[in-house]
């Protein structure tokens, strides 16, 4: 009797690459006994800095602050309106309210699913200070109509580039140009810091400033002179962790070539005429400027679609994770009690519904792509038969 094949392990939805040289030097840091903001810190903005054509850089413990400290140094606060999209991760507009400013969602684009630069200009009040763009899944949001429609109303732009670190605009790294970029080294994005984040700024003034606002608005002079000008958070980077993101950073085109050939390997198995049938949405096939942080598709829908859950449920049962990025803000229970409601971002609402995450790290290969193509359309056809 031929033996049952063992089960395959189970494949995550993300999974960081971090070499031993990384994890060597993380040990060197630890025994230096400056494990704080230090050295490797310096070095950390001094390699950033080098990546983004020398303009200044700033890192900080989350991508999240890193808008909050943008949104501050701008000038933005109570009585100010900021444009955002509804289809991100909530931290996005969290930091509007932070600063006491108000969001204001505008729909999105149902083929990017980014924000629908057609609708910018009709939500711009005498309120608006600000447009905080997301790259949803590293697919760059259209940063010469953007700037375009930022310089005709005079309004500072926050690109929310936390997933889009690696990705291109015009054949430069995005945070090469624009105005604040502020970026995230969560372990799910394709590089980690463990915890982190950096923001690209526009001069040494605003590196300052963004310096203030890291530590609890602290300005040092000599050997005991200490002075608060503004208020601060408690928003630094550690040695430990800046040891990470500088092991990360030698590995970035690497780990973008890699991302952008397994995305390839699943249009080569998903954007077929018999899946299309099924319903399946599927990204924009952009492998020049996108990075592939996800690879995301968006299940079929309407009366007998099979529901977002039962997919997920179905994938886990089969040894696949898989995530959901995100739910529309705006129908979290904080900002309906702020005003919105269901109906009023319809398209990012439907995209909302029925977007699924699938796997897509370096570390996977052609087969484990095979493997969760495979099986999700197996899933969608099984439910399809009568």
């Amino acid at each position: 009797m031929t033996a049952p094949a063992a089960p395959l392990p189970f494949l995550p939805l993300t999974r960081p690459t971090i070499d031993d040289e990384t994890i060597a030097g993380v040990a060197e840091v630890l025994r230096s006994g400056w494990i704080t903001s230090g050295p490797q810190v310096k070095a950390f903005e001094a390699k950033l800095s080098e990546y983004f054509g020398g303009r200044p850089v700033r890192v900080f413990n989350s991508g999240t602050c890193t808008m909050e400290v943008a949104l501050r140094i701008a000038g933005v606060g109570p009585g100010d309106e900021v444009i955002t999209t509804p289809l991100s991760w909530v931290a996005t507009s969290n930091v509007i309210l932070e600063v006491g400013a108000k969001p204001v969602f505008v729909d999105i684009d149902p083929v990017t699913r980014n924000l629908d630069l057609n609708l910018i200009e009709a939500a711009i009040t005498p309120a608006t200070r600000a447009i905080i763009p997301v790259d949803l899944a590293g697919l760059p949001v259209d940063r010469d109509r953007l700037y375009a429609i930022a310089k005709k109303h005079r309004l500072r732009v926050v690109e929310d580039a936390a997933q889009s670190f690696g990705s291109l605009w015009r054949g430069r790294p995005i945070g090469a140009s624009g105005d604040f970029v502020s970026f995230s080294f969560h372990p799910n994005k394709n590089i980690t810091s463990i915890e982190g984040g950096c923001l690209v700024l526009n001069d040494d003034r605003e590196a300052k400033l963004a310096e203030q606002y890291r530590l609890q608005g602290v300005v040092r002079t000599g050997f005991d002179g200490i002075e608060v000008e503004v208020l601060g958070g408690k928003f630094n980077l550690t040695d430990v962790a800046a040891r990470v993101g500088l092991g990360q950073l030698a590995h970035l085109d690497e780990f973008t070539a890699r991302r952008r050939e397994l995305a390839r390997a699943y249009f080569e198995r998903l954007d077929t005429p018999a899946v299309r049938a099924l319903g399946l949405g599927l990204p924009v096939a952009d492998f020049e400027t996108s990075n592939w942080h996800m690879f995301q598709v968006v299940l079929p829908a309407g009366p007998g679609a099979l529901k977002r859950a039962e997919v997920m449920a179905r994938l886990q049962a089969a040894g696949i994770g898989s995530g959901v990025h995100y739910p529309a803000i705006h129908l979290y229970a904080l900002y309906r009690r702020l005003g919105w409601k269901d109906g009023d971002f319809p398209r990012a609402e439907e995209t909302c519904r029925n977007i699924l995450t699938l796997p897509l790290f370096p570390a996977m290969t052609h087969a484990d792509v095979a493997r969760v193509a495979d099986a999700l359309v197996s899933i969608l056809q099984a439910h399809s038969q009568p």
